[in-house]
């Protein structure tokens, strides 16, 4: 049987492939109904389509029937998981930790400097031409709270560190100790939420984060404090932030909403103290590079029979 590797990137593009596989492309097409590239049965490795629908990504699954390992270009694969009854099993499901770190991480400073600063009202008064002054908070002398600390949520710190901030305090699903501090476990969340000026959202997507972000956890937030969710839509409870950025008491600087796309007329395009941007955490000029490293990394450990980087899960284990 060959070994192929199905890939999103065309591969005369990535350099230090290695030999013994057959590279083939397959990015789902404009329309998400491309043909598949060759027999699905002979696929060893399939790279999932980046940036593409859902019902793209997961298309091939239930016929890649030896496929034995599937890597995402992205550092959530609920959208994989999903769908794990349709990947036999033994197959090792990969995560591109790595690839996001940089971009999401300046996204979400992006995103609480904009949000504290008034960016977006400047940006309305410039289209009024309109010099309107302001007096707006600074991200100096903040307490933050970051939920989730794995790599990204460690990158969003490392940003943070040159603006003054007072206090960095990481929550994780279990406790830990770092070179910074003590991550805490998410059982302390209802203590450290009062004391956080900024709470960044970075956790994956699990059942156990699913709504993590309900009426209760947004009450202990103090008044006037900032959420930013560069995690997934599905982490926050939409109606419950609704009604609290609405009353003016928090704000909310979302990269990721639930629904997502955010249809027209939803509430939240116009809801007070909100800004949106359209889950582009990931898309920069800082995503390729880093891809092409990883699939590299990945594919040579996987010719060598060497352990693979950011294995999430083995299905049917």
């Amino acid at each position: 049987m060959t070994a192929d590797v199905w890939l999103p990137i065309p591969p005369d593009e990535i350099e230090g492939l290695p030999e013994g596989l057959r590279y083939l492309f397959w990015d789902g097409g404009e329309s998400g109904d491309q043909e598949f590239p060759g027999d699905p049965a002979d696929c060893a490795v399939y790279v999932v389509p980046y940036m593409k629908r859902w019902p793209v990504k997961v298309r091939p699954l239930e016929h890649l029937t030896h496929v034995q390992v599937i890597q995402t270009l992205t550092a959530g694969v609920d959208d994989v998981t999903a769908r794990l009854s349709a990947i036999v099993p033994g197959v090792r499901l990969c995560n591109a930790r790595g690839v996001h770190e940089a971009s999401t991480a300046e996204l979400a400073l992006t995103l609480t400097l904009a949000s504290l600063r008034g960016i977006p009202e400047f940006v309305r008064a410039q289209q009024e031409e309109r010099w309107r002054g302001a007096f707006h908070p600074a991200l100096a002398d903040k307490n933050v709270l970051i939920v989730g600390y794995g790599a990204i949520g460690s990158a969003v710190e490392d940003r943070l560190v040159p603006f003054e901030v007072a206090r960095v305090a990481r929550v994780a699903r279990s406790q830990r100790t770092t070179a910074r501090g003590p991550v805490h476990p998410l059982t302390e969340l209802p203590s450290l939420l009062p004391e956080a000026d900024v709470v960044i959202l970075c956790t994956p997507l699990t059942e156990e984060s699913r709504g993590l972000v309900d009426a209760e956890f947004l009450a202990r937030m103090k008044d006037g404090a900032l959420l930013v969710n560069v995690a997934r839509g599905a982490v926050v409870d939409t109606k419950a932030l609704l009604a609290e950025v609405e009353s003016g008491r928090v704000m909310a600087a979302l990269d990721v909403t639930d629904p997502e796309p955010l249809p027209p007329g939803h509430p939240l395009w116009h809801a007070p103290g909100v800004l949106i941007s359209p889950h582009v955490g990931g898309p920069t000029s800082a995503f390729l590079p880093r891809a092409k490293r990883l699939l590299v990394d990945q594919l040579n450990r996987f010719v060598n029979q060497e352990p693979l980087r950011n294995v999430i899960l083995t299905t049917g284990a």
